[in-house]
Protein backbone atom coordinates (compact mmCIF):
# COMPACT_ATOMS: atom_id res chain seq x y z
CA UNK A 1 0.00 0.00 0.00
CA UNK A 2 1.23 3.77 -0.73
CA UNK A 3 2.84 5.46 2.91
CA UNK A 4 3.63 9.27 2.52
CA UNK A 5 6.20 9.62 5.72
CA UNK A 6 7.94 12.74 7.36
CA UNK A 7 11.13 11.46 7.30
CA UNK A 8 12.59 15.02 8.83
CA UNK A 9 11.36 18.21 9.06
CA UNK A 10 11.15 19.35 5.41
CA UNK A 11 11.20 15.82 4.31
CA UNK A 12 8.02 13.29 3.22
CA UNK A 13 8.75 10.40 1.24
CA UNK A 14 6.62 8.37 -0.61
CA UNK A 15 6.54 4.83 0.13
CA UNK A 16 5.11 0.92 -0.15
CA UNK A 17 4.37 -0.84 3.08
CA UNK A 18 2.50 -3.84 4.00
CA UNK A 19 -1.11 -3.89 4.27
CA UNK A 20 -2.48 -3.77 8.31
CA UNK A 21 -3.77 -7.49 8.42
CA UNK A 22 -6.83 -8.24 10.18
CA UNK A 23 -8.32 -6.38 12.60
CA UNK A 24 -8.32 -7.36 16.45
CA UNK A 25 -11.16 -7.78 18.63
CA UNK A 26 -12.57 -4.14 18.59
CA UNK A 27 -11.03 -2.78 16.02
CA UNK A 28 -11.71 -2.23 12.70
CA UNK A 29 -9.76 -1.88 9.39
CA UNK A 30 -10.38 1.02 7.09
CA UNK A 31 -9.62 2.77 3.75
CA UNK A 32 -8.46 6.28 3.83
CA UNK A 33 -9.57 8.41 0.96
CA UNK A 34 -9.09 11.67 2.10
CA UNK A 35 -6.89 13.15 4.24
CA UNK A 36 -7.03 16.87 5.32
CA UNK A 37 -3.46 19.15 5.99
CA UNK A 38 -3.77 20.88 9.64
CA UNK A 39 -1.89 23.41 11.27
CA UNK A 40 0.14 20.43 13.26
CA UNK A 41 1.07 19.22 9.86
CA UNK A 42 2.55 22.33 9.07
CA UNK A 43 4.27 22.68 12.66
CA UNK A 44 5.41 18.99 12.09
CA UNK A 45 7.15 19.53 8.54
CA UNK A 46 8.10 22.86 10.02
CA UNK A 47 10.34 20.95 13.03
CA UNK A 48 8.09 23.33 15.32
CA UNK A 49 5.64 20.41 16.54
CA UNK A 50 6.71 19.53 20.64
CA UNK A 51 4.45 16.04 20.51
CA UNK A 52 6.21 14.74 17.59
CA UNK A 53 9.16 12.53 16.68
CA UNK A 54 10.26 11.59 13.60
CA UNK A 55 10.01 9.28 11.46
CA UNK A 56 5.84 10.30 11.32
CA UNK A 57 3.31 9.29 9.29
CA UNK A 58 1.10 12.31 9.20
CA UNK A 59 -2.83 12.89 8.92
CA UNK A 60 -5.61 12.74 11.69
CA UNK A 61 -8.78 14.33 9.68
CA UNK A 62 -9.46 11.48 8.23
CA UNK A 63 -12.64 10.45 5.86
CA UNK A 64 -12.32 6.65 5.44
CA UNK A 65 -14.82 3.82 4.63
CA UNK A 66 -14.41 0.30 6.47
CA UNK A 67 -13.47 -2.85 4.83
CA UNK A 68 -13.18 -4.81 7.72
CA UNK A 69 -14.37 -5.76 11.60
CA UNK A 70 -12.57 -7.31 14.21
CA UNK A 71 -14.71 -9.69 16.83
CA UNK A 72 -17.31 -7.48 18.98
CA UNK A 73 -17.74 -4.44 16.55
CA UNK A 74 -21.43 -3.38 16.26
CA UNK A 75 -21.37 0.18 15.90
CA UNK A 76 -20.20 0.30 11.96
CA UNK A 77 -19.87 -2.68 9.33
CA UNK A 78 -17.93 -3.19 6.15
CA UNK A 79 -19.08 -0.50 3.63
CA UNK A 80 -19.59 2.53 6.33
CA UNK A 81 -18.17 5.78 5.33
CA UNK A 82 -17.18 7.48 8.37
CA UNK A 83 -15.39 10.49 10.05
CA UNK A 84 -12.03 9.16 12.49
CA UNK A 85 -11.82 10.57 16.06
CA UNK A 86 -8.39 10.39 16.12
CA UNK A 87 -7.37 10.51 19.71
CA UNK A 88 -6.49 7.41 21.66
CA UNK A 89 -7.27 8.02 25.10
CA UNK A 90 -6.61 5.23 28.25
CA UNK A 91 -10.60 5.20 29.77
CA UNK A 92 -8.71 5.29 33.13
CA UNK A 93 -7.23 8.31 33.86
CA UNK A 94 -8.86 11.21 35.90
CA UNK A 95 -9.62 13.18 32.94
CA UNK A 96 -11.05 10.15 31.07
CA UNK A 97 -13.45 9.13 34.09
CA UNK A 98 -14.34 12.86 34.13
CA UNK A 99 -15.21 12.18 30.31
CA UNK A 100 -12.63 14.90 29.34
CA UNK A 101 -11.25 12.34 26.99
CA UNK A 102 -10.02 14.71 24.77
CA UNK A 103 -7.30 15.99 27.20
CA UNK A 104 -6.53 12.04 28.31
CA UNK A 105 -3.03 11.83 30.61
CA UNK A 106 -1.68 9.33 28.30
CA UNK A 107 -3.19 10.79 25.11
CA UNK A 108 -1.95 9.23 21.26
CA UNK A 109 -3.01 11.29 18.66
CA UNK A 110 -3.44 9.49 15.63
CA UNK A 111 -0.50 11.63 13.29
CA UNK A 112 1.31 12.68 16.52
CA UNK A 113 2.32 11.24 19.26
CA UNK A 114 1.95 7.44 17.05
CA UNK A 115 1.32 7.07 13.03
CA UNK A 116 -1.60 8.34 11.37
CA UNK A 117 -3.55 8.28 8.11
CA UNK A 118 -1.39 9.28 5.02
CA UNK A 119 -1.46 5.84 3.92
CA UNK A 120 -4.10 3.51 1.96
CA UNK A 121 -5.01 1.95 4.44
CA UNK A 122 -4.89 1.42 8.85
CA UNK A 123 -6.19 -0.08 11.68
CA UNK A 124 -8.29 2.05 14.20
CA UNK A 125 -10.03 1.19 17.34
CA UNK A 126 -13.70 1.02 16.37
CA UNK A 127 -15.35 3.08 18.61
CA UNK A 128 -13.78 5.91 17.36
CA UNK A 129 -15.81 5.88 14.32
CA UNK A 130 -18.32 7.97 13.63
CA UNK A 131 -20.68 6.28 10.42
CA UNK A 132 -22.45 9.24 8.31
CA UNK A 133 -23.16 7.54 5.00
CA UNK A 134 -25.06 10.58 3.75
CA UNK A 135 -21.74 11.98 3.29
CA UNK A 136 -19.20 13.01 1.40
CA UNK A 137 -15.41 11.65 2.60
CA UNK A 138 -14.13 15.16 2.31
CA UNK A 139 -17.09 16.31 4.50
CA UNK A 140 -16.05 13.73 6.81
CA UNK A 141 -12.35 14.33 6.57
CA UNK A 142 -13.51 18.25 7.60
CA UNK A 143 -15.27 16.90 10.86
CA UNK A 144 -12.12 16.81 12.79
CA UNK A 145 -10.81 20.27 12.22
CA UNK A 146 -14.60 21.52 13.27
CA UNK A 147 -14.34 19.66 16.45
CA UNK A 148 -11.71 21.87 17.44
CA UNK A 149 -14.32 25.39 17.08
CA UNK A 150 -16.56 23.22 18.00
CA UNK A 151 -15.22 22.47 21.26
CA UNK A 152 -13.54 25.78 21.94
CA UNK A 153 -16.85 27.81 21.64
CA UNK A 154 -17.94 25.19 24.49
CA UNK A 155 -15.14 25.93 26.63
CA UNK A 156 -15.49 29.55 26.20
CA UNK A 157 -18.97 29.54 27.13
CA UNK A 158 -20.08 32.14 24.40
CA UNK A 159 -23.54 33.96 25.28
CA UNK A 160 -25.82 35.60 22.60
CA UNK A 161 -25.45 39.28 23.64
CA UNK A 162 -21.62 38.58 24.35
CA UNK A 163 -18.73 40.32 21.78
CA UNK A 164 -16.62 38.05 20.83
CA UNK A 165 -13.28 38.27 18.94
CA UNK A 166 -11.57 35.58 16.91
CA UNK A 167 -7.91 36.68 16.49
CA UNK A 168 -6.51 34.24 13.40
CA UNK A 169 -8.48 33.76 10.90
CA UNK A 170 -6.67 30.61 9.52
CA UNK A 171 -8.52 27.04 9.39
CA UNK A 172 -9.03 27.02 13.58
CA UNK A 173 -10.21 30.56 13.21
CA UNK A 174 -12.67 29.53 11.16
CA UNK A 175 -14.31 26.81 13.35
CA UNK A 176 -14.44 29.35 15.96
CA UNK A 177 -16.14 31.49 13.85
CA UNK A 178 -18.54 29.00 12.80
CA UNK A 179 -19.77 27.67 15.78
CA UNK A 180 -19.82 31.38 17.55
CA UNK A 181 -21.66 32.39 14.92
CA UNK A 182 -24.50 29.61 15.85
CA UNK A 183 -24.56 31.49 19.16
CA UNK A 184 -24.02 35.27 18.22
CA UNK A 185 -24.01 37.88 15.49
CA UNK A 186 -21.62 39.80 17.63
CA UNK A 187 -18.28 39.00 16.72
CA UNK A 188 -15.35 40.60 15.47
CA UNK A 189 -12.18 38.92 13.92
CA UNK A 190 -8.59 40.29 13.23
CA UNK A 191 -5.61 38.98 10.93
CA UNK A 192 -2.65 40.07 9.29
CA UNK A 193 -3.73 38.48 5.95
CA UNK A 194 -6.25 40.29 4.13
CA UNK A 195 -7.04 37.34 2.05
CA UNK A 196 -8.00 35.86 5.39
CA UNK A 197 -10.21 38.77 6.09
CA UNK A 198 -11.80 38.72 2.73
CA UNK A 199 -12.59 35.21 2.82
CA UNK A 200 -14.56 35.16 6.40
CA UNK A 201 -16.61 39.08 5.02
CA UNK A 202 -17.86 36.63 1.87
CA UNK A 203 -17.84 33.46 3.05
CA UNK A 204 -18.86 33.94 6.54
CA UNK A 205 -20.55 37.22 6.27
CA UNK A 206 -18.40 38.80 9.44
CA UNK A 207 -18.78 42.36 9.42
CA UNK A 208 -15.81 43.64 11.39
CA UNK A 209 -13.09 42.23 10.00
CA UNK A 210 -9.82 44.25 11.10
CA UNK A 211 -6.23 43.76 10.19
CA UNK A 212 -3.95 43.01 12.99
CA UNK A 213 -1.32 45.19 12.10
CA UNK A 214 -3.18 48.51 11.59
CA UNK A 215 -3.84 48.46 15.70
CA UNK A 216 -6.72 47.21 15.85
CA UNK A 217 -7.27 48.07 19.95
CA UNK A 218 -9.17 51.36 18.90
CA UNK A 219 -11.24 50.30 16.45
CA UNK A 220 -12.51 47.36 19.01
CA UNK A 221 -13.34 49.58 21.65
CA UNK A 222 -15.54 52.00 19.07
CA UNK A 223 -17.42 48.62 17.84
CA UNK A 224 -17.93 47.37 21.53
CA UNK A 225 -18.61 50.95 22.42
CA UNK A 226 -15.65 51.23 25.45
CA UNK A 227 -16.50 47.65 26.65
CA UNK A 228 -14.43 45.36 24.50
CA UNK A 229 -14.93 42.08 23.98
CA UNK A 230 -15.96 39.32 27.08
CA UNK A 231 -14.77 36.69 25.08
CA UNK A 232 -11.48 36.33 23.00
CA UNK A 233 -10.33 33.25 20.96
CA UNK A 234 -6.68 33.23 19.90
CA UNK A 235 -5.72 31.00 17.02
CA UNK A 236 -3.11 32.21 15.94
CA UNK A 237 -0.46 29.64 17.31
CA UNK A 238 1.76 32.72 17.57
CA UNK A 239 3.24 33.74 20.72
CA UNK A 240 3.38 37.58 20.09
CA UNK A 241 -0.13 37.52 19.40
CA UNK A 242 -1.19 34.99 22.62
CA UNK A 243 0.56 37.41 24.45
CA UNK A 244 -0.83 40.66 23.29
CA UNK A 245 -4.40 39.16 23.74
CA UNK A 246 -4.69 39.79 27.17
CA UNK A 247 -4.77 43.56 26.08
CA UNK A 248 -8.40 43.23 24.08
CA UNK A 249 -10.46 41.03 27.02
CA UNK A 250 -13.09 43.18 28.74
CA UNK A 251 -13.19 43.38 32.29
CA UNK A 252 -14.83 40.16 33.74
CA UNK A 253 -13.88 38.48 30.48
CA UNK A 254 -12.52 35.29 29.55
CA UNK A 255 -9.41 34.48 27.30
CA UNK A 256 -9.23 30.88 25.18
CA UNK A 257 -6.70 30.10 23.73
CA UNK A 258 -7.32 27.43 20.95
CA UNK A 259 -3.58 27.80 18.99
CA UNK A 260 -0.59 26.03 20.52
CA UNK A 261 2.98 27.68 20.64
CA UNK A 262 6.02 25.90 21.76
CA UNK A 263 7.06 28.57 24.07
CA UNK A 264 5.97 30.17 27.63
CA UNK A 265 3.67 32.96 27.78
CA UNK A 266 3.93 35.85 29.76
CA UNK A 267 1.60 38.48 30.88
CA UNK A 268 1.10 41.37 33.86
CA UNK A 269 0.05 39.65 36.65
CA UNK A 270 -1.74 43.50 37.89
CA UNK A 271 -3.03 43.36 34.82
CA UNK A 272 -4.55 40.11 34.80
CA UNK A 273 -5.97 40.06 38.11
CA UNK A 274 -7.11 44.13 38.18
CA UNK A 275 -9.51 42.97 35.32
CA UNK A 276 -10.19 39.31 36.82
CA UNK A 277 -9.87 37.42 33.37
CA UNK A 278 -10.42 33.99 32.79
CA UNK A 279 -7.59 32.06 30.78
CA UNK A 280 -8.51 28.87 29.18
CA UNK A 281 -7.05 26.87 27.34
CA UNK A 282 -9.04 24.29 24.75
CA UNK A 283 -7.47 21.08 23.32
CA UNK A 284 -8.65 18.90 20.87
CA UNK A 285 -12.70 17.58 20.74
CA UNK A 286 -14.75 14.80 22.07
CA UNK A 287 -17.47 11.97 20.66
CA UNK A 288 -20.28 14.07 21.98
CA UNK A 289 -18.48 17.29 19.53
CA UNK A 290 -18.08 14.79 16.47
CA UNK A 291 -21.86 13.75 16.95
CA UNK A 292 -23.00 17.39 17.05
CA UNK A 293 -20.92 18.49 13.95
CA UNK A 294 -21.72 15.35 12.24
CA UNK A 295 -25.93 16.40 12.85
CA UNK A 296 -25.45 20.12 12.18
CA UNK A 297 -24.17 19.27 8.78
CA UNK A 298 -27.00 17.24 7.68
CA UNK A 299 -29.48 19.92 9.30
CA UNK A 300 -26.97 22.71 7.02
CA UNK A 301 -26.23 24.45 9.70
CA UNK A 302 -22.67 24.06 9.12
CA UNK A 303 -21.86 24.82 5.83
CA UNK A 304 -18.98 22.72 4.23
CA UNK A 305 -18.94 24.07 0.59
CA UNK A 306 -16.25 26.46 1.21
CA UNK A 307 -13.74 25.18 3.14
CA UNK A 308 -11.78 23.06 0.56
CA UNK A 309 -9.68 25.14 -1.48
CA UNK A 310 -6.75 22.90 -2.29
CA UNK A 311 -6.87 19.25 -3.12
CA UNK A 312 -3.81 16.80 -4.48
CA UNK A 313 -3.61 13.26 -5.25
CA UNK A 314 -0.98 11.48 -2.69
CA UNK A 315 1.44 11.26 -5.82
CA UNK A 316 1.32 14.70 -6.10
CA UNK A 317 1.56 16.08 -2.46
CA UNK A 318 5.17 15.84 -1.44
CA UNK A 319 5.73 17.78 -4.84
CA UNK A 320 3.05 20.82 -4.05
CA UNK A 321 3.15 20.81 -0.07
CA UNK A 322 5.43 23.71 -0.22
CA UNK A 323 3.16 25.66 -1.78
CA UNK A 324 0.21 25.47 0.28
CA UNK A 325 2.58 27.03 3.21
CA UNK A 326 2.62 30.46 1.40
CA UNK A 327 -0.23 32.96 2.30
CA UNK A 328 -0.46 34.30 -0.96
CA UNK A 329 -1.92 30.61 -2.09
CA UNK A 330 -4.83 31.38 -0.09
CA UNK A 331 -4.94 28.09 1.36
CA UNK A 332 -7.77 27.61 3.69
CA UNK A 333 -7.93 23.95 3.84
CA UNK A 334 -5.84 21.53 1.69
CA UNK A 335 -7.14 17.82 1.02
CA UNK A 336 -5.02 15.18 0.04
CA UNK A 337 -6.92 12.30 -1.49
CA UNK A 338 -5.64 8.53 -1.20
Amino acid sequence: MKVITLEAPGQFALGAAPSPGAPGPGEALVRVHRVGICGTDVHAYRGRMPYLAYPRILGHELGVEVIAVGDGVTNVRAGDRCAVEPYLNCGRCIACRAGKTNCCASLQVLGVHTDGGMRDQIIVPAHKLHPANDLSYEQLALVETLGIGAHAVARGHVQPDEWTLIIGAGPIGLTIIQFAQLITSRMIVIDVNPLRLDFVSAHFMVTHALRADDEPLSKIEAITHGDLPTVVFDATGNLESMVGAFRYVAHGGRLIFAGLVNADITFSDPFFHRREITLLATRNSTARDFQRILRLIREGRVDTRHWVTHRAPAEAMIGIFESWLRPENGVIKAMVEF
